[in-house]
């Protein structure tokens, strides 16, 4: 029987194909880009002790927790529940449902239960008045208004309760796994709680989502209806690296306080729950702060849709295709450390043409000392066509003698 070419070619193809279904990538290691080499090996201590019930220190970029203590509990946010509120505020504004130029009516509901009749946090505003959403926005962030968050919420979503399942939806999305949202403001509900993680977890969507609403959280005093008030975040008047976010006080709560700080290219969130007072809530979120930057250090490894590695590429017009991750790849390390830190690529074999650009086609991974501290999906940098007829026919003959073991 004659076989024509074009059918042993066919054969060929289809026998490589199989071969490849069956054959695992392995990780294979890289040469990372020189690092710092300054403090290497010097030891990190325990995080500081502090009075806290619960807290969290975060790096903003990577996400990964520096320290905690409970950091997954379940606890009365107070107040930082505001953040939420700005936070889905901020986002319908982005979809255009709302605007801070529109004018909210302030409700009864607002003013007898978070108005000044009250003995809770306000921003004195009067019964049946307006006020632009813009307006109230900065009354609840800095001098966290009750009353201003109710009206908020009433303008958004109708009521209260309608805007608290937004938040519990926006929550989701951003994936909070251990917050659920009664109100706008933070007053106790059995039911209304957050953890020090998810809070940290919100401030870090905040920033990153919204910088412009964020900016209003470094605020020192705001004056509405002739009533100055200070923000009550005292961090802002001691350390200037810190430009947020939110302090709480409930009976049930403690003091609590979320502060956000930055120095050079590294932005730390401290989160601290339960404490005793107001000092000692800014004590101890600053001591957190300052054992953060003091021992960790943020490297950008790679930028975005850099090179990490070439790789040969099957049936292509090139023989070669450039790999690398389509975000900057950044990892937190304690100072000194990275010269230990290791990369390996899983690339899924063979790789062949046709390949679009940004396509996942493996996995990047860098680990210190054994421990994985970031991992991407490792995606094609370029388009790559297939190469000529026969191109396809030599590389398919060495991909059969390759793996037909």
């Amino acid at each position: 029987m004659t076989v024509s070419l074009k059918s042993l070619i066919a054969a060929l193809c289809l026998s490589a194909a199989a071969a490849a279904q069956t054959t695992s990538p392995a990780a294979t290691p890289l040469s990372l880009p020189a690092g710092n080499a300054a403090n290497a090996g010097a030891p990190v201590p325990p995080p500081p002790t502090v009075g806290a019930k619960q807290y969290v220190l975060v790096d903003y970029q990577t996400g990964r927790v520096l320290a905690e203590q409970g950091g997954d509990e379940r606890v009365p946010p107070a107040s930082i529940t505001k953040v939420m509120t700005s936070y889905v505020v901020a986002a319908e504004r982005k979809a255009g449902k709302i605007k801070d130029s529109d004018p909210v009516t302030i409700s009864e509901n607002a003013w007898r239960h978070g108005g000044a009749v009250t003995d809770g946090s306000t921003s004195f505003l009067e019964l049946n008045s307006q006020v632009l959403l813009g307006d109230l926005l900065k009354g609840m962030i800095i001098q966290s208004g009750n009353d201003a968050s109710i009206a908020i919420a009433e303008h958004v979503a109708g009521s209260e309760s309608t805007f608290a399942a937004l938040m519990n939806q926006y929550a989701d999305k951003i994936g909070l796994k251990n917050s659920h949202f009664v109100n706008a403001h933070g007053l106790f509900d059995p039911e209304h709680y957050m953890s020090a993680h998810d809070i940290a977890e919100l401030s870090r969507a905040l920033i990153r989502d919204f910088p412009e609403e964020y900016a209003h959280y470094a605020l020192k005093d705001y004056t509405w209806n002739a009533h100055t008030q200070r923000n009550r975040n005292i961090l802002l008047w001691r350390d200037p690296s810190v430009d947020g976010i939110k302090t709480g006080h409930l009976s049930q709560a403690g003091y609590c306080l979320a502060a956000s700080a930055k120095r050079g290219d590294t932005r730390l969130i401290a989160v601290v729950m339960n404490t005793a007072g107001e000092k000692v809530r800014a004590d101890e979120a600053h001591a957190l702060l300052n054992y953060g930057f003091r021992f960790f250090e943020t490297h950008k490894v790679y930028e975005a849709m850099a090179s990490v590695s070439e790789v040969t590429l099957w049936h292509g017009d090139a023989a070669k295709a450039k790999l690398g991750v389509a975000q900057p790849a950044l990892v937190t390390l304690p100072r000194g450390s990275y010269q230990r830190l290791a990369a390996t690529m899983n690339v899924q074999k063979p790789l062949s043409a046709p390949l679009n650009k940004g396509q996942v086609v493996g996995t990047f991974k860098l680990a210190l000392d054994g421990q994985t501290v970031y991992e991407a999906p490792l995606v094609a940098l370029e388009d790559y066509a297939e190469g000529g007829f026969f191109k396809r026919m030599s590389d398919s003959v060495w991909l059969w003698f390759d793996n037909g073991e």
